[in-house]
């Protein structure tokens, strides 16, 4: 972290050749709650471009869902009625196949994994993005992702008629091949959603489980490592070619440093929060032998679905993924 904190004096250092140009409020809407470490990286980073431009562009960030929700943050960002948020990208699978690569089921199972995707896949998604008039800043990664229900489960056909809650069109289509019922549910609403019984489990990580004190509703975590789904934060491109080439030096180093802050605390805060779990009531273990295997032929299968969508740019990510492992 002493890199981080030398990137921010560095970058704050700009504000003193500050040309006292009219100011610009960004607001910046997040799916997730102020506590979440994604919100705090964001809420870092926004400071960091509020200093660093001299307060030429102020960044004031929106947690929670509560300027958008999160399924209209890409499209708020796309069209101008914010100049920049983040949001997590595959749950926009269903406009192009290459969203949906940090969600392929055991494909990148580890933050090292992760990595690596991310290394291979950045280009062409920034590609895609720019084409939406959207420019990518930084993304960061969750931790992986397990399994959460409120009764014991320990194999495929255990799973068979409980409410799943859903994101994106990898997680519907896991509900769809263990016998499962998606249910479309927002961040936000996770906590009222188990409590009133309107879910019963969900594939996430347990940092959005301990964030939303899932032990409240649910008994049950299995630590299965499926993938790590990545939250991306984006500006306008419209907006973007507007800000002076010192401005977007400034973001773009204050960018850096958010991608090195968050991972960091992606990585410490996976014990942490599982630890919380545990603390809650919660049993928290290694998923059993069996439904690992049955949850991997299901990971093979979505795999296949996922190259076909993707077609070669998806092939050749994947190439590149296994070249540089």
């Amino acid at each position: 972290m002493k890199a981080c904190k030398a990137l921010m004096a560095a970058t704050a250092m700009t504000a003193i050749g500050a040309t006292g140009a009219l100011a610009e409020k960004w607001d910046m809407p997040l799916a997730y709650s102020a506590s979440n470490f994604h919100s705090v990286t964001a809420a870092e980073f926004a400071k960091c471009v509020t200093t660093g431009t001299g307060g030429e562009i102020e960044v004031v960030t929106h947690p929670s869902g509560s300027l958008f929700p999160g399924a209209q943050i890409k499209r708020a960002i796309q069209t101008g009625q914010v100049p920049i948020g983040e949001r997590l990208l595959s749950g926009h699978q269903n406009e192009n196949a290459l969203f949906g690569v940090d969600s392929v089921p055991f494909l990148a199972t580890s933050f090292d994994d992760a990595e690596v995707l991310w290394k291979a896949a950045k280009g062409p998604l920034t590609d895609v993005l720019a084409e939406q008039n959207l420019t990518l800043l930084y993304s960061v990664p969750w931790p992986p992702q397990g399994l959460y229900f409120r009764d014991e489960v320990n194999s495929v056909a255990d799973m068979k008629g409980i409410k799943f809650r859903s994101y994106n069109n990898a997680t519907s289509r896991l509900a769809e091949l263990t016998g499962m019922l998606p249910v479309t549910i927002e961040a936000a609403e996770i906590s009222q959603a188990f409590a009133t019984g309107v879910a019963d489990s969900m594939v996430s990580s347990g940092s959005t489980g301990y964030d939303r004190k899932v032990w409240e509703s649910l008994n049950y975590f299995y630590e299965v490592d499926a993938w790590l789904p990545r939250n991306y934060v984006m500006v306008n491109s419209d907006v973007w070619s507007g800000v002076s080439d010192q401005n977007k030096n400034v973001i773009n180093a204050c960018a850096g440093l958010a991608e090195y802050a968050g991972t960091w605390r992606s990585k410490e805060y996976t014990g942490f929060t599982l630890q919380g779990l545990r603390d809650g009531g919660m049993t928290v273990a290694p998923a059993s032998d069996q439904m690992k295997g049955e949850l991997r032929e299901i990971g093979e299968t979505m795999t296949s679905e996922w190259l076909e969508a993707a077609g070669e740019q998806g092939k050749a990510i994947v190439d590149a993924f296994n070249e540089m492992k």
